[in-house]
C-alpha cells in the first residue's frame, strides 16, 4: 500500500536546516496501529462476505445483464481484489510497517491496490451515467449493450487504463532494507517531482472526473424523478444523493491529505512542524477509511435493490432440498390479482415516474 516518506531535514531555507523547527506534538502510534488493525479486519470480513454474495447472485447473469448490473459486477470484482490483499496490510501495521513477504508480493499487492483505486471509481461513474441515461433518455444508445462485443471492449479499456495508471506508481515500489525491511513507493531520483505528478494524476482521474460524473448524474436523476408529475412514491429520491455522499465521504479525506502533502512538498515552510506531523499521522488512517467503499458499495448498489434481494432469495431457495420446498407449499394456493394471471402494473412500460432509483433495478 502506498507509503509516502519525505526527509525534511534535507530542506534548507536561507541556509537554515528545516529540522531546527522543533515539533512539540506527540502522537500515539501504538493506538493507531491497534485502530488500523481493527478497521482492516472489519473491512476484510464485511467486504469479503458482501462482495462474495454479490458475485454469487449476479455472476450467472453477466452475459445477459443490463449495463448497470454489468458495471456492478466489475465493481465487485475490483473490490474483491483489494479485499484479498488486506491480510498483508493488517499484519504490516501490527508490526510497525515491517514487510516480511518479499519484493514480489510488495510490488504485486501495491499494484492490486492501485488498480482498484482507479477501476472501482471508473465503473461506478460509468454505472451512474448508464443509470441516468436509461431512465431519462431511453432512446439514447446504451453504453454497455447486451448484444455485441462493445461492452466487453469498453470493459477491457477501463481495466487496461486502470492498470496503466497503477503502473505509473508501481514502477517505483520496492522493498527497501533500512532498519527493517519495508515496502515503499520511493523513486531514487526526483522524489518531489514524482510525488507531485502522481498526486495530480490521482486527484484528476480517481476523484475529480469520476466524482463529477457521479454527483452530476445523481443530481439530475433525482431532479427528474422529483419533478415527474406521476410520482407517488418519493422514498427512493434521497437514496440517489446518498450514493454521491458516500463517494465523497470515502475519498475526499484521502485526497485532501494527499493534496496537503503535495503542498508541503512544493513548499515545506507553509505548514508548521506540528501540522506536518499530524498530516503524516493521519495519512494511513484516511487511506484505511477510503477502503470502506468495499463495504458500502454492495449495500448501496445491491442489497437495497429489490431485484437483487429477489434473486438472492431465489438462489438460496434453489439450494434447499426439494422435499422441504414441497412441505412448505402444502396448503397454499397461488393468487392472481384482477383475475388475469398477473397485475395490471406488470404490463405497463417502465416510466421514470415509477422507476426505482436503486442502481441495479434498471431492466433487471
Amino acid at each position: 500500500m502506498e507509503s509516502h516518506e519525505h526527509n525534511h531535514s534535507l530542506d534548507f531555507y536561507n541556509g537554515t536546516p528545516w529540522f531546527i523547527y522543533e515539533c512539540t506534538i506527540e502522537l500515539d502510534t501504538d493506538y493507531r496501529r491497534i485502530a488500523l488493525f481493527l478497521l482492516y479486519l472489519f473491512i476484510f470480513i464485511a467486504g469479503l462476505l458482501e462482495n462474495l454474495l454479490v458475485l454469487w447472485v449476479n455472476w450467472r447473469r453477466r452475459h445477459s445483464a443490463n449495463g448497470v448490473l454489468f458495471c456492478l459486477l466489475n465493481v465487485s470484482m475490483s473490490d474483491m481484489m483489494v479485499i484479498s490483499i488486506l491480510p498483508f496490510y493488517m499484519l504490516e501495521v501490527t508490526i510497525n510497517q515491517v514487510w516480511l513477504w518479499g519484493r514480489f508480493l510488495c510490488k504485486v499487492t501495491n499494484l492490486i491496490y492501485s488498480v482498484n483505486l482507479y477501476s472501482s471509481t471508473f465503473f461506478l461513474a460509468l454505472m451512474t451515467l448508464e443509470r441516468y441515461l436509461t431512465l431519462t433518455k431511453p432512446t439514447f444508445p446504451a453504453l454497455f449493450p447486451v448484444t455485441g462485443r462493445r461492452r466487453w471492449w469498453l470493459c477491457a479499456v477501463v481495466w487496461l487504463f486502470s492498470l496503466f495508471l497503477a503502473l505509473l506508481e508501481n514502477v517505483h515500489v520496492d522493498l527497501l532494507e533500512w532498519d527493517e525491511p519495508g515496502c515503499y513507493m520511493y523513486p531514487e531520483h526526483n522524489f518531489a517531482e514524482w510525488f507531485i505528478s502522481m498526486t495530480i494524476i490521482s486527484l484528476i482521474f480517481q476523484f475529480f472526473i469520476p466524482g463529477a460524473v457521479i454527483i452530476t448524474c445523481n443530481y439530475l436523476l433525482a431532479k427528474a424523478v422529483r419533478n415527474a408529475p406521476e410520482v407517488q412514491e418519493k422514498r427512493d429520491v434521497w437514496l440517489v444523493h446518498v450514493y454521491s455522499l458516500v463517494f465523497v465521504l470515502c475519498w475526499f479525506p484521502f485526497h485532501l491529505i494527499l493534496f496537503l502533502l503535495l503542498i508541503d512538498d512544493i513548499n515545506p515552510f507553509i505548514f508548521s512542524c506540528n501540522t506536518v506531523e499530524v498530516m503524516y499521522f493521519m495519512y494511513s488512517i484516511v487511506q484505511c477509511f477510503s477502503l470502506f467503499h468495499c463495504v458500502a458499495n454492495p449495500i448501496l448498489y445491491n442489497f437495497l435493490s429489490k431485484s437483487f434481494r429477489s434473486n438472492l432469495i431465489t438462489r438460496v431457495v434453489s439450494y434447499i432440498p426439494k422435499d422441504w420446498n414441497m412441505e412448505a407449499q402444502v396448503g397454499t394456493a397461488p393468487t392472481q390479482p384482477n383475475g388475469a394471471g398477473g397485475t395490471e402494473g406488470g404490463r405497463k412500460q417502465r416510466k421514470i415516474s415509477d422507476a426505482s432509483t436503486s442502481q441495479s433495478d434498471v431492466a433487471s
